[in-house]
């Protein structure tokens, strides 16, 4: 993570998950870290909790949302449209959706106005509406989907007083995590990365960004994915 100011302040959130984890773990080495997770009261359903922790964050230089939810809670990924249901609609895109948008609210004009600073959100490859061809998982792609375009419309917004600020969207790819288990069959071997590969993956991309690459949709090996 060359390319940033240095002590790097970072804050990780959906820290007690594998990718989260994993990554908050490599930049600790760089600088202070703050993990935030439900464990230290952070709910992405209740917009308080989420401005509390912007409030304790300071002035952070890279802020990474690694939450996110697929399935659990009485949520499944929605095979047929006779599968739908508009309470497990509304709990994905509270979780997906509203839950990071929010945290770019109250962290996005924390950021640093100079000096290269990122913020980092986990999407999905599932979210690209031109990439779709296997149908399914209703909720999820778009939820997904319209995490994209918040991060779009967001960056647009941040980029007047922020200029060197990257906000993008990353795809992790299929990473062995609780909320891929159920899901990992028929995956290549070396496509399916451990959370500590995926870490290393996605901060090599995030320490390649400029604000250039602000709004962009990016998978784990830095190639554009198409919303």
């Amino acid at each position: 993570m060359d390319s940033f100011p240095k002590p790097l302040e970072s804050v990780v959130l959906g820290a007690a998950g594998g990718i989260g984890a994993a990554i908050a773990d490599r930049l600790e080495a760089l600088g202070p870290v703050r993990r935030l997770s439900r464990a230290d009261g952070l709910d992405l359903t209740n917009e308080a909790s989420i401005q509390a922790a912007a409030e304790a964050a300071g002035e952070p230089r890279l802020v990474v949302i690694a939450t996110g939810h697929l399935h659990g809670h009485g949520v499944e990924p929605e095979k047929r449209l006779a599968d739908l249901s508009p309470e497990r609609l509304a709990y994905s895109f509270a979780v997906n959706t509203i839950g990071p948008a929010l945290v770019l609210k109250h962290f996005g004009p924390r950021m640093p106005r100079s000096g290269k600073s990122v913020i980092a959100v986990l999407s999905a490859r599932v979210g690209s509406i031109s990439d779709n061809r296997l149908g399914g998982w209703y909720g999820y792609r778009a939820a997904k989907a319209a995490l994209n375009q918040v991060v779009r419309t967001a960056s647009i917004e941040l980029a007047v007083r922020r200029p060197e600020l990257a906000c993008v969207a990353l795809h992790p790819g299929t990473v062995d995590t609780g909320l891929s288990a159920p899901f990992q069959k028929g995956v290549a071997p070396e496509r399916l990365f451990t959370p500590a590969v995926a870490a290393e993956h996605l901060l090599r991309v995030i320490d390649g960004l400029t604000g250039a690459d602000t709004g962009r949709f990016l998978a784990w090996d830095g190639q554009e994915i198409s919303f």
